[in-house]
């Protein structure tokens, strides 16, 4: 298993030391690096001579509103994946009405950089159109009319953006911490079936774009990622195109490391599937100091190393990559600071992990 070891303290040290930091105030008063101080080497760069896919969740409102966001987003990643408008309540905001504009957008940004898409996401329990939650909650909605539905969506959707898409999150988070599925209205509605339906849709709509099951939580071996794993060595086994494992990396430092991530990735490996990092990103109780910032700086660097240890592993995105449009706070009280730029863009310990981590790959 390979792991990232160094202390946290210590890496602190490296890292600035690798960054020639002389510092501006940037993380709760803590120090980070400006962009005219670093190296002119972006992770982009890095990841591609290192053979890999580093992405980045995409805020559609910073990317038309800030500047700095929308060239550092086109600068430091070859993949990105939308961070809310391939959603269905985004895309069918009203029955047989679609909006395609935030994700047509985020691709034609895409194609002009030279970066590949992740679609995100085909089949999930959140998120949903208030139309098909409400019609299916009154009963005027069924189960016959509600399968052709998502029968539907999955189709148009990939479709839409058949040739475009790399990687599909066909279906999101169907399982509970304890490995039992999650009691959504897919399952109470249409049972088990919808997931393996789903898929074959999706692969219908766009052969060549690689499926996957997507999640938290699941980073090392336990009992969730287990029933991923049964899960798709059964589905695989009947010939349901299953390509892909998504561990989401949504990781907290109070919570500790996970144990046996390389061991998680090699078992989905011997099935044949890709896995990959599709969200993440590392919180904390802020305030912010430097012994948190460098113990997420570890937590970044033990995802990555993983990934690029395993030959199955060739997608590593971060959900956001400043503190100025993370979702975390507001949704985690008194959490933040989970990504590896601070709110004035200015690069984090975290950053400086990554990019080292990226630089000892190739």
């Amino acid at each position: 298993m390979k792991k990232f070891r160094m202390p946290v303290v210590g890496l602190l040290s490296a890292t600035l030391l690798v960054m020639g930091v002389t510092g501006v105030t940037g993380v709760m008063g803590v120090q980070t690096a400006s962009a005219d101080e670093l190296s002119p080497v972006s992770l982009r760069a890095l990841a591609e001579r290192a053979d890999l896919r580093i992405g980045t969740a995409v805020d559609m409102a910073a990317l038309g509103e800030d500047t700095t966001y929308r060239r550092a987003a086109g600068r430091e990643f070859n993949s990105v994946t939308a961070e809310n408008v391939m959603k269905w309540e985004a895309v069918e905001p009203v029955r047989g009405t679609y909006d395609w504009s935030g994700a047509d957008e985020l691709v034609r940004f895409a194609r002009e950089r030279g970066q590949v898409v992740r679609g995100h996401t085909l089949v999930w329990h959140s998120q949903l159109p208030g139309w098909l939650t409400a019609g299916v909650a009154d009963g005027s909605i069924g189960a016959g009319e509600l399968r052709g539905i998502l029968r539907k969506h999955v189709t148009t959707e990939v479709k839409r953006y058949k040739g475009r898409i790399q990687q599909w999150d066909v279906v999101n988070e169907v399982f509970e911490e304890d490995g039992s599925l999650r009691n959504s209205i897919w399952l109470q509605k249409l049972g088990p079936s919808y997931i393996a339906d789903a898929f074959r849709w999706a692969h219908a709509a766009d052969p060549k774009a690689k499926l996957f099951l997507n999640d938290y939580n699941v980073e090392g071996v336990n009992a969730k990622s287990t029933a991923y794993y049964e899960l798709a060595k059964r589905l695989r086994a009947e010939g349901v195109p299953v390509q892909g494992f998504g561990i989401q990396g949504h990781l907290a430092i109070q919570y500790g490391f996970p144990g046996d991530v390389a061991g998680n990735l090699a078992r989905f490996e011997r099935l044949g599937m890709q896995t990959a990092f599709t969200e993440v990103d590392v919180r904390m109780i802020l305030p912010a100091n430097e012994e948190k910032l460098a113990t997420q700086a570890a937590y970044f660097r033990g995802l990555l190393d993983a990934c690029l240890g395993a030959r199955s592993c060739r997608s590593f995105t971060v959900w956001g990559f400043t503190d100025k449009y993370s979702w975390v706070p507001g949704v985690f009280a008194g959490q933040g600071a989970a990504t590896l730029l601070g709110e004035d863009f200015g690069r984090k310990p975290a950053y400086g992990a990554v990019e080292e981590g990226l630089a000892e790959g190739r």
